[in-house]
């Protein structure tokens, strides 16, 4: 396995900035993400959580519910007013403002993430199933979508690539049984490095070949495992946020590029 370095993406990762990689923050179980923010902001500007439902296409009853949700996980975030001569109304709790701002830091970082470094995989595909096939590389099985003008086909030898937001780490103890999640992909390893930003920390992961995989968590993520050099970590990512492409083929774009 080899390293590059190349764009963003994970299937969802994706959006504020960054493909692939989605900004959220969580708390207690609680995840926090752009529809979120929209909601918080539109109740700061339309006084109500009624007015903000309506500015944002939604349902009262539906934005109210999510409201309760969140509050169950990052504390009180609207006081509403009853009557009174404004006639009552909503407004954003300083503990909602400051969300906010924890939002819009992680959403910046995450916009300069385009430049994610990409894990590269070399095998040989062992079977078909659709557009997916099964790659065996020095790492493990590898499932991906196979792509490519022709297709690869049972017995090419691929290139399979993923990127450094299309993974999640996740703590050996505590790993989603495969049921459970759709990434099925799963490297269990040790962190050899771990840079940490403001918002976003670069990990590099020891999966037992030569070359590190590399993985990019939020800051919150990396708190919550407790993450540092030597921490034993299980990355997993989805097939659908995976290339593979016939290694000859790679070979003749690297070349033509160079002419």
């Amino acid at each position: 396995m080899r390293s590059n370095d190349g764009s963003d993406g994970d299937e969802s990762a994706g959006d504020d900035g960054a493909a692939g990689f989605d900004a959220s923050l969580v708390a207690d179980g609680v995840t926090f993400d752009g529809r979120d923010a929209a909601l918080l902001r539109a109740i700061a500007a339309a006084g109500s959580v009624s007015g903000a439902a309506g500015d944002l296409g939604r349902s009262r009853a539906r934005a109210l519910s999510r409201l309760e949700t969140l509050e169950g996980g990052f504390g009180d975030l609207v006081e509403r007013r009853r009557g009174g001569a404004d006639g009552g109304g909503s407004r954003l709790t300083p503990g909602a403002r400051a969300l906010l701002a924890r939002f819009d830091r992680l959403t910046a970082a995450l916009a300069g993430t385009a430049g994610a470094a990409e894990s590269v995989f070399e095998g040989i595909i062992a079977e078909r199933d659709g557009e997916l096939g099964v790659v065996d590389t020095d790492a493990g099985s590898v499932r991906a979508l196979a792509v490519g003008d022709p297709d690869p086909a049972a017995g090419d030898r691929v290139q399979v690539s993923v990127r450094a937001d299309a993974v999640t780490l996740h703590d050996p103890d505590e790993t989603p049984s495969a049921d459970a999640t759709s990434a099925r992909n799963r490297f269990p390893g040790v962190a050899s490095a771990v840079d940490r930003g403001d918002a976003v920390v670069e990990v590099r992961v020891d999966v037992g070949v030569e070359e590190s995989l590399a993985a990019l968590v939020t800051v919150d993520s990396a708190d919550r495992l407790g993450l540092r050099e030597g921490s034993d970590v299980v990355a997993s990512f989805k097939a659908t946020a995976t290339r593979a492409t016939r290694a000859d083929a790679a070979g003749d774009a690297d070349g033509s590029a160079e002419e």
